[in-house]
């Protein structure tokens, strides 16, 4: 896989406008660079499940590389909004409270085409999710750098989807196991690590973690910037990952319930913070 093609020297820093910073955006940026800031630790935990394949072997050390600069990238912006924030100290309270399997020798998924799949979902939500907030910000770096960003998670899907082919015909992952997979990763998107992200970027020292009450925090703020072009994409690339025509009345059928569920719990959300 080719290296992306920008740096943090690329991003246009000079354009930065305060006035257009969305205080809400804002406290998700500071919680999306910690994770994507943490790709080390993925790579880590990939190394480990795919020891036996140096191919991907070679190729997660690059995806690494990318991950840890999308957070390095949103890190930088978010002080450039917030000259108080302390990225440095916000991220070792991230890496202190949220520790991913390192010690792992093979998949959590069970197999490793089960992993593959589960990767392929993490950059279906990541390269919507940046989609989403490109197209929702007014702040000109902000729209640069996520569009930067998008490009490269849609990138990564498809640099696991190839791999996922390739494992599909040593592991026989069925389409059905492949659903199972992929839905238990898309209930994973309110875990800890997002949640305990928030929490480490945003609350003040002192304060008491409560998962819940941090993922409903972020949620309320990233729910509502979908559109029905997001979520259409994002479905096709969650179909096509398990096997099914990722275009089609399925699809549509997928992206109208997708919507229909971010917009009520967009409404819960509003009116249990109101």
């Amino acid at each position: 896989m080719p290296m992306g093609n920008w740096t943090l020297d690329t991003i246009d820093w000079s354009r930065f406008d305060a006035s257009k910073v969305d205080a809400e955006i804002l406290r998700n940026i500071k919680a999306a660079a910690m994770v994507e800031r943490n790709g080390g630790d993925y790579g880590i935990y990939l190394g480990r499940v795919f020891a036996d394949d140096p191919v991907f072997s070679d190729d997660v050390k690059r995806w690494v590389t990318e991950e840890v600069q999308h957070g390095m990238a949103l890190g930088r912006w978010a002080q450039l909004a917030d000259p108080s924030w302390d990225f440095d100290a916000a991220f070792e309270r991230f890496r202190e409270g949220y520790k991913l399997p390192l010690d792992a020798t093979a998949s959590v998924r069970g197999s490793q085409a089960g992993e593959m799949m589960a990767r392929c979902i993490v950059e279906t939500g990541t390269s919507s999710y940046y989609s989403a907030l490109k197209d929702a910000t007014a702040e000109p770096v902000l729209k640069q750098i996520c569009a930067k960003i998008a490009a490269d998670e849609f990138r990564h899907y498809k640099l696991f989807y190839e791999h996922l082919r390739r494992c599909l015909e040593r592991d026989r992952l069925s389409r059905w196991a492949r659903l199972r997979v992929g839905w238990s990763r898309i209930a994973e998107s309110e875990d800890d690590e997002l949640a305990y992200a928030y929490f480490a970027a945003n609350e003040p020292a002192g304060a008491v973690y409560d998962r819940k009450r941090c993922m409903e925090a972020y949620a309320r703020r990233a729910y509502p910037l979908y559109r029905a072009s997001h979520v259409q994409r994002a479905m096709a690339m969650v179909l096509k990952a398990i096997g099914l025509e990722p275009q089609g009345r399925l699809n549509l059928w997928m992206t109208r319930a997708g919507l229909w569920f971010l917009r009520r719990r967009s409404a819960q959300l509003a009116a249990t913070a109101s």
